[in-house]
C-alpha cells in the first residue's frame, strides 16, 4: 500500500530503533510517550525492551498504532557470562508465551535484597537513605536498579548528572556496586526463540571482554539460537559500529539497530537519530517482517 515503510535491506533503510526503556523499566517515559517521540522523531519502526519486563508491551503496541508507527515487542534480558552482566534483546516474540514471562520473573528476583545491599554500601561512606530515595524513581519496585540509584544521588546533590554517579559509585571496585546472577546465556535465549522471536546481543561494545572472551561469547550465542548482534546503538563509537559489523558478517549474525533511550535529560542518544545500517548488512526486521505489527 502507498507509503508503508520497506523492510528490505539495501533499499532506503528505514529508521528502526530497536531498544529503548520506560517507566515500566528504568526510563523516565510513559511507553505511550515514548511512542510519540518516535514518531516525532522519524522513527518508523519501533520496540520498546524494557528490562527483564514485557508489562509494557499491550501499551507500547497500542500507542503505536495510534501514532502510525509499525511495532515490534521487546525486552532487554539481563544475563551473567563469564562473571560480567550482559544484555540480550529480544525482538518480535509472543508477549503472551508463558514460559518468557516466567523466566523473566525469575530473573527479576532478587533485586530488592540487591538493592538493600547497594543502600548499605552507600551508607557506610557517608550516603544515607539511598534505597528510599531510589524507591521514589521507581515505576516498578520489582525492577529497581542502579539507575534509579544515580538519579538519587543526583537529586541528593552527591553528584551533578548520572554519568557522574556511574564514574564514582555503583560499579566494581566502587560504594555502591553489588554484582548480581542474572539469567543464564543459554535460557535467555531459549525464552525468546521458543517464544517466536529473534534473540540479538545487546552494545557489545560495552562489556570488558577480551578478544578470547568476546569470541567465545558470540560462539555461545550462537549455539544457543542467537541470531542477531546490535551494531548501531547509542553507546557505540564509529569504529565500534565498524567492528561490529565486521563481526555481524563473521558469524552470519542479522544486524540491529536501536538508540537505548532512557529519558530527555540523560540520554546521549534520542530515538530515532542514529545512523543507517551500513548495506552490506541484513537486519535483524528483515527476518521478523511476519512479527512487525503495523500501524
Amino acid at each position: 500500500m502507498p507509503g508503508r515503510a520497506s523492510y528490505n535491506a539495501g533499499v532506503n533503510p528505514i529508521n528502526a530503533d530497536l531498544h529503548c526503556h520506560s517507566t515500566v523499566s528504568d526510563g523516565t517515559l510513559e511507553p505511550e510517550a515514548l511512542a510519540q517521540r518516535a514518531k516525532a522523531n522519524g522513527v518508523a519502526l519501533w520496540a520498546l525492551t524494557d528490562h527483564d519486563e514485557i508489562g509494557g508491551q499491550q501499551r507500547a503496541a497500542a500507542a503505536a498504532r495510534e501514532a502510525g508507527l509499525d511495532y515490534l515487542t521487546g525486552c532487554e534480558i539481563s544475563v551473567t557470562f563469564a562473571n560480567l552482566t550482559v544484555h540480550i534483546v529480544g525482538l518480535g516474540f509472543d508477549a503472551a508465551d508463558p514460559a518468557l514471562a516466567q523466566g523473566l520473573a525469575a530473573t527479576r528476583s532478587g533485586r530488592a535484597e540487591r538493592a538493600m545491599e547497594m543502600s548499605d554500601s552507600l551508607a557506610q561512606v557517608g550516603i544515607a537513605g539511598a534505597y528510599e530515595g531510589a524507591l521514589k524513581y521507581v515505576g516498578n519496585p520489582d525492577l529497581i536498579s542502579r539507575t534509579h540509584f544515580a538519579r538519587y544521588l543526583v537529586e541528593a546533590g552527591v553528584c551533578n548528572d548520572t554519568h557522574e554517579v556511574f564514574r564514582r559509585f555503583l560499579t566494581e571496585g566502587k560504594p555502591g556496586f553489588v554484582p548480581h546472577r542474572w539469567a543464564k546465556l543459554g535460557d535467555a535465549v531459549r525464552w525468546i526463540t521458543q517464544a517466536g522471536g529473534i534473540a540479538v546481543i545487546a552494545h557489545p561494545g560495552r562489556y570488558r571482554f577480551t578478544p578470547t572472551e568476546e569470541y567465545a561469547f558470540f560462539s555461545e550465542f550462537i549455539a544457543h539460537g542467537g541470531r542477531g548482534v546490535e551494531v548501531v546503538t547509542g553507546s557505540h563509537s564509529n569504529a565500534e559500529q565498524a567492528k561490529y559489523a565486521d563481526t555481524a558478517l563473521e558469524f552470519g549474525l542479522l544486524a540491529s539497530r536501536g538508540s537505548d533511550f532512557h529519558s530527555p535529560h540523560e540520554s546521549h542518544t534520542d530515538l530515532g537519530s542514529l545512523p543507517a545500517l551500513s548495506g552490506k548488512l541484513t537486519p535483524v526486521w528483515q527476518a521478523l517482517q511476519d512479527r512487525v505489527q503495523r500501524a
